[in-house]
Formats: structure tokens, C-alpha cells, sequence
């Protein structure tokens, strides 16, 4: 399938780009595979968490070797990589790793994503077939997308729509595609890893490191065009169980202990003002996820996020206090365990400026300004900078993630893929 373009306004050549149809087909097509991981699962030490990531999997497996990658294969735990040789006289530029992952969340259906794109877009409300309407009222970035009659793709509102990240990876596999087609355009070696289970929090549990040969990498995986990550989270989840002492309702007093009630005390304890939904930029929180249980046993699952090793010591310490003091108080007892999920890449990326160096240049020969913002979360990038592979990350063009209303600006995902291309030559 290709489509016809008629936007004027926002730098036509951008539209008239060779692989622009090419990258639409391929985003259109990846969204519609349904690839939904599981935290329980994945939590519990599945990889990857669901069967469906597979399909995702093999059909990139499938497009790599056609391209005529080397070395191409998907690993019993689901990530598939591949190899790029170098151009010819380019085989002592340093080599680099790309990623995007194949999951998309689980708050939000992915399951029979019908996508649609609105070409011409003029910054009027967008009505989807399922009740959501995409107003530029409440997102600025829409209305930026209608002074540049940008094209918008979503879902019909029945699902998300799945372009964190399937569309870092229609942008990858374009930017491969470009590169094979086009010998003309020098590069050095280039690694691809698809990777299973990002929104778990496992993307990186079982990477094949043995298979990656470069000591940089670059996720793309982030958000609006000319953001450039290279700091995020530090990330720990915490378990809180809570043990009370069950008695017949009708002679509970004075000797049952609800630990129902211990629970909802200790979140109802947890700072208002430093929620999730209370927070940004650089400010941390403590965020809820979970409360279950009984009056003998009641468990809160915590994310707590902070961009300082000190603010995070400070997070656990008062969840520490919090849960055992309240659990005093009703008569119970509470047991805390704290659990790394990932942490800040900006130390080790410091320590490689060349990295985010190169990644600068290819941004200004893409014609687009870098904007550094901290990531209020973490990638797969994050995990692999811990193991020691610096891995700043790359925007993508999608908006509004893990929601029905979330939406793809697609020049911005033309961009996002001119950038790696410039990214291959900026290292020649």
C-alpha cells in the first residue's frame, strides 16, 4: 500500500522523502500485531511474557533477512538482532547497537488496533469511532500539528494505538532499509535489537550481550521531535505486606488486627504532593500500584522514582517508617522489600560524551535543534547503560502513550528516522 501526500505547509520535501511511504506502510502495519506483554508474567520470570510478542518477532526476523542482514535471529527469549556490515572502507568506524521493543503496555488494550490517519490535518478536534476525541485544546502538541497541517495516525479509540514503540521500530528498520538501498551513504557496522517486555520493566533481563559487539547503543523510544534523553529515573519497586490477626466480625473487639485497614492507612500516609499525577520534571514521587489482600495479610505495591541517589535513599526510608509505624499502630506488622528496577544513565553517559556528541551532530544535520529532557521513567536504554553500554535515547514522534488517545505526528517520525540515518554517517 502507498499514500499520496498534499500537505504544503510543513516542509514538503520532508513528505516527498523516498522511504516516507515505505515508513508508513511499515508503522500501520506493525501496530495491527497484537504484542501485549504481561507483568504478572513477566514479573513471575516468563520471557517473554506473552506468546503474541512472537509474531512480532518472526515478522521482523523475516524483514531483516530479506534486507539482507547478517547473522539474523530471534533468541529463544524473544529478541531478534541483526547485523549491518559496514560500507566498504568504513570497517574501523566504531560500530553502534539501535533499539526499540516490540510490547506494547497493558493498562490499555492492543488487541485489534485499527489505525487512522488524518492527512492534512487542520488543528480542529478529532472525533474517533469509539468516543475519544483528540482536541488540541488540551494538547499544544496537536496544535502545533495543525499550523503545520501535519498527517495525525491514532486508533479508532477502541485501543492505544501502539506507537510506543512500534514506532521506533518502523523507524529502525527504515533507516536499514535506506542504508542497504543506498550504498552510496558511508556507514560503519550497525546492531539491531528488537526486544521483548520494555513496559514490564524486563526489556533487558535476558539481552543477549554475547551477540552485541558494539560499545555504544541508541534507543528509539521517546517522544516529541527534538527530544534527547540522557537522564531518567532511578527506580525501585517496593512490596509492603502488611500481617493483621482475623476474628469473627460479631466478636472482633479488641483483638482483631485488619490489615485491609493498615494498608489503606499507609497509602492514604503517602506525601499528596508527590504523586504521579502531582509531579513532573525532576520532581520524584511515590506511586500506588497495587493493594490486595485480607485482614490477615494486605500487600501495597510501590513504584517510588527519584533522579538522585540521595532522594531515592530518603524515598525508602520513609516508606520504611511509614509502613512500620502504622502497622504498629493498629496492633500489626509490616515487612518491606525495596527491589532496583533501573537507575539514572546520566553518570555513565557523562563519562562518554562522544555518545551523545555524535547523537547532537545528527540531529543538526537532520535540520532539527536537540531539546534534553529527563526521561520521568526509564527505557531499555537505562538497564543497558548499567551494563556498561552507554544508551542515550532518540524521539520517535508518538504522543499521549499508554492511553486510547495517544496519536503519531508522522513528519515527526520521518524525522526521527532522517536522524539515525545522519546518526550512521555522523561516526564515518
Amino acid at each position: 500500500m502507498r499514500y499520496a501526500f498534499t500537505m504544503k505547509t510543513l516542509a514538503d520535501n520532508i513528505f516527498e522523502t523516498v522511504y516516507a511511504s515505505a515508513l508508513l506502510e511499515r508503522f500501520l502495519r506493525y501496530v495491527q500485531i497484537y504484542s501485549e506483554s504481561s507483568s504478572e508474567k513477566a514479573d513471575s520470570g516468563v520471557m517473554p511474557s506473552t506468546e503474541q510478542q512472537k509474531d512480532l518477532a518472526k515478522v521482523l526476523n523475516q524483514e531483516l533477512s530479506a534486507l539482507g542482514l547478517k547473522d539474523v535471529q530471534t533468541t529463544p527469549f524473544c529478541y531478534t538482532y541483526g547485523f549491518l556490515p559496514a560500507s566498504a572502507g568504513c570497517e574501523n568506524v566504531p560500530s553502534f547497537c539501535v533499539l526499540a521493543h516490540i510490547d506494547t503496555v497493558e493498562e490499555v488494550t492492543g488487541k485489534d488496533v485499527k489505525p487512522q490517519v488524518v492527512t492534512n490535518y487542520d488543528g480542529s478536534p478529532i472525533k474517533l469511532p469509539y468516543g475519544i476525541t483528540l482536541d488540541p485544546a488540551l494538547d499544544k502538541d496537536l496544535v502545533l500539528a495543525g499550523k503545520e497541517r501535519d498527517t495525525i495516525i491514532s486508533s479508532d479509540g477502541s485501543t492505544l494505538l501502539g506507537a510506543d514503540d512500534k514506532a521506533g521500530v518502523a523507524e529502525i528498520m527504515t533507516m536499514l532499509e535506506y542504508l542497504v538501498t543506498h550504498p552510496e551513504v558511508k556507514h560503519g557496522a550497525i546492531e539491531v535489537i528488537f526486544s521483548p517486555d520494555e513496559e514490564t520493566g524486563h526489556g533487558m533481563d535476558k539481552v543477549p550481550l554475547n551477540l552485541i559487539k558494539s560499545k555504544m547503543a541508541y534507543t528509539v523510544d521517546g517522544g516529541h521531535r527534538g527530544e534527547l534523553e540522557t537522564e531518567c529515573f532511578n527506580a525501585y519497586k517496593s512490596e509492603v505486606v502488611f500481617t493483621g490477626k482475623s476474628k469473627h466480625t460479631g466478636s472482633a473487639r479488641p483483638d482483631m488486627v485488619n490489615a485491609i485497614n493498615i494498608a489503606a492507612a499507609f497509602v492514604a500516609s503517602l506525601p499528596h504532593h508527590e504523586m504521579p499525577e502531582t509531579t513532573d520534571g525532576y520532581a520524584g514521587f511515590y506511586a500506588p500500584m497495587g493493594i490486595s489482600g485480607s485482614v490477615e495479610s494486605s500487600n501495597v505495591t510501590l513504584l517510588l522514582r527519584d533522579f538522585t541517589s540521595s532522594g531515592m535513599e530518603k524515598r525508602k526510608s520513609l516508606v520504611d517508617k511509614l509502613a512500620n509505624a502504622i502497622a504498629e499502630s493498629f496492633g500489626g506488622k509490616a515487612t518491606v522489600t525495596h527491589t532496583q528496577q533501573y537507575l539514572n544513565m546520566k553518570e555513565v553517559l557523562d563519562k562518554n560524551p562522544q555518545v551523545v556528541e555524535k547523537l547532537v551532530s545528527a540531529y543538526k544535520a537532520a535540520g532539527i535543534s536537540p531539546v534534553f529532557t529527563p526521561i520521568r521513567g526509564g527505557t531499555d536504554g537505562s538497564r543497558l547503560t548499567e551494563m556498561g553500554i552507554p544508551t542515550p535515547n532518540i524521539f520517535t514522534g508518538g504522543h499521549l502513550y499508554h492511553s486510547r488517545y495517544e496519536w503519531a505526528s508522522f513528519s515527526q517520525m520521518i524525522q526521527a528516522t532522517e536522524v539515525l540515518i545522519q546518526l550512521a554517517q555522523s561516526w564515518v
